[in-house]
């Protein structure tokens, strides 16, 4: 056991076991030089009474060191995280002292542990707000960011520093001006050009001293990209309402001066006139609630459905409502529907409202004595658009078809623009709001699919609707 001992003490070149040992044996030596040279001990005695004390030297020394050695190393595991409760010591110095170093390393360990909890408790929290949050050091380096900020910059963001993420000097300017101690907090709105496009609200704000660490300052960001819009959205709501509802209310107004002054005993003018507001009354109805479906639309256009809808089941209620329509017109509607078609993630009443509209469109401006042709059947792939982001996913394909005048490219490329109305539809005096196409279109946008219009003489005018299976 001594040699086994002895071999451990040798593998830590530092353990200076000989030096101890021979200074330990040095009063032994100065008492036996003495004893003989004044020949109370011969030489030879001497120096075997000398080997004698060295070895027990070695002995009383080896116990206390292999514990020392032992407790450095498991002082050194603790230092690297390896807990070893199973370590036994035999001297009861060095097991105090191991206890005192297990009781000091316990302590440390449930402070960490209560430190790491609260630390994810508090990740946790700051994870779940909605907007992005970040910490910054004095230099700008990023030490932590939410959730919000992670899917925004991506998921590489600490350790940058603020000025590759967000390199708009206004921005950098006001960071600076607070880590630089010129400022306790700066607000500023700032445009993030691409590829984020934003308008972004930024609040920084220098940390409590109690609370820095390596943290000096917090920074905020507001994304008011979907409140301009809609502020946008408001203002042009408000702005086409009131330009298409003055020449409607101006025609009744003017009739109703007519009919208190000039035609208030003309029976004939009466009638006519009360027919003619009548007509505009009704545009009138119909131009409000497009426009409120349109802005309804627009608000909800960055809210994904989430609902199965059976395509084919609103297209049969579609033909339902409008086949008497049709047979004003001595007009036919004939579906070419595929079996088995799949369902789609989409809002049922804004697909029948899509659909709707172009099967009235149809009819509408089709010729009498002539075919609405819907076809509809799963396609693989959505073709690419300029205009829309379109899903990579499986779509239903949906063609509305009817026989008319063949519409210029110039107007096919305008068709979904707000208001805009073919002028031999005006001459012929069709009503018509405008807006439906438009309403059309930003359903699609909604749904990320696809729109497309085609037109011949020959063939009339197709609009061509992909909606994908899965967003």
């Amino acid at each position: 056991m001594f040699f086994e001992k002895l071999k451990m003490l040798e593998i830590e070149k530092n353990s200076k076991f000989s030096e101890r040992v021979l200074i330990l044996s040095i009063p032994a030596a100065v008492v036996f030089i003495v004893l003989s040279l004044l020949k109370l001990l011969s030489p030879f005695s001497a120096v075997l009474s000398y080997i004698a004390i060295i070895f027990f030297n070695m002995i009383f020394l080896s116990s206390i060191s292999f514990e020392l050695q032992r407790l450095k190393r498991y002082i050194n595991d603790l230092t690297i995280g390896k807990y070893d409760q199973s370590v036994s010591l035999s001297e009861q110095e060095a097991k105090d002292i191991a206890d005192a170093v297990n009781s000091m390393h316990r302590f440390f360990t449930d402070k960490t542990d209560a430190l790491e909890a609260k630390s994810m408790a508090d990740m946790a929290v700051l994870d779940t707000l909605p907007d992005p949050i970040m910490m910054l050091d004095r230099s700008g380096n990023i030490l932590g960011a939410n959730l919000a900020t992670r899917k925004l910059f991506g998921p590489k963001i600490t350790e940058q520093n603020i000025e590759k993420i967000l390199n708009v000097p206004s921005f950098i300017q006001a960071v600076s001006n607070v880590l630089k101690n010129k400022s306790e907090s700066e607000n500023l709105t700032f445009f993030m050009p691409e590829p984020l496009s934003k308008k972004l609200f930024a609040h920084i704000n220098k940390l409590p001293a109690f609370s820095h660490a390596r943290a000096f300052a917090s920074v905020s960001l507001f994304d008011l990209t979907k409140t301009i819009t809609m502020e946008k959205m408001q203002s042009d709501f408000v702005a086409n309402a009131s330009h298409e509802l003055r020449t409607p209310l101006s025609v009744i107004s003017g009739f109703i001066d007519t009919l208190q002054t000039t035609a208030k005993d003309d029976e004939a003018a009466r009638d006519q006139f009360l027919n003619i507001m009548a007509q505009q009354a009704a545009f009138m109805s119909d131009l409000i609630e497009d426009l409120l479906s349109l802005s309804k639309i627009e608000m909800q256009q960055n809210d994904l459905p989430k609902e199965k809808t059976d395509v084919s089941k609103i297209i049969d209620e579609v033909v339902s409502a409008l086949t008497l329509k049709a047979q004003d017109k001595n007009m036919r509607i004939e579906v070419q529907k595929q079996p088995h078609l799949p369902k789609i993630i989409a809002d049922s009443g804004q697909i029948k409202q899509l659909l709707q509209n172009l099967t009235d469109n149809a009819i509408k401006y089709g010729l009498s004595n002539s075919a609405v042709k819907i076809d509809i059947k799963t396609v693989q792939s959505i073709p690419p658009s300029k205009s829309m982001n379109v899903a990579d996913s499986k779509a239903v394909f949906i063609s509305v078809n009817n026989k008319g005048p063949k519409i210029s490219p110039t107007d096919l490329a305008r068709l979904t623009e707000r208001f805009f109305r073919l002028q031999e539809h005006k001459n012929q005096g069709i009503k018509g709001t405008g807006l439906g196409l438009a309403i059309a279109k930003r359903i699609i946008m909604r749904h990320r699919g696809n729109l497309t219009v085609s037109s011949t003489t020959l063939n009339g005018t197709t609009f061509s609707v992909y909606l994908p299976v899965k967003l």
